[in-house]
């Protein structure tokens, strides 16, 4: 805990973005679990959960820009800028590859590859996430 001049008590700079952070990644990685959920359903149950799948993403796609702001401003370690800066760029090849199945059927097929590695590194950084917003709380 900091303190200011006139000794009232200031929270670790920083922290309130730490824990933002932590907040926006959980939601973040929800929020993959329902856009799979989406496409599971547009697959074997409803082909119209395909517009819901592709309406749904673009509530999604800048939670990761958010990210990348708020570890900057956490002072987070840099790997967890990269990993949030990552995950948008995935997200921008998912959009690629969901769109040239015409043309490169192929790359394609990375779709869901691409979105297991956006699952995985989504999942990886909730739980070190909320541990670094501990780092300086008020015990």
């Amino acid at each position: 805990m900091q303190t200011v001049t006139d000794n009232t008590p200031q929270p670790e700079k920083g922290r309130a973005s730490r824990i933002a952070f932590a907040v926006f990644a959980s939601l973040f990685a929800v929020c993959v679990g329902v856009q799979v959920l989406l496409a599971g359903l547009a697959t074997f149950v409803d082909a119209v959960n395909w517009a819901r799948h592709t309406s749904f993403i673009h509530f999604v796609e800048f939670i990761p820009l958010i990210m990348l702001a708020l570890a900057f401003t956490g002072k987070l370690p840099t790997r967890m800028r990269w990993q949030s800066f990552a995950l948008f760029f995935m997200i921008i090849l998912m959009y690629f590859t969901a769109n040239v199945a015409a043309v490169m059927p192929v790359v394609s097929a990375f779709h869901p590859v691409i979105a297991l590695a956006i699952f995985a590194l989504g999942q990886k950084l909730v739980p070190e996430s909320w541990r670094l917003a501990q780092v300086g709380r008020r015990r």
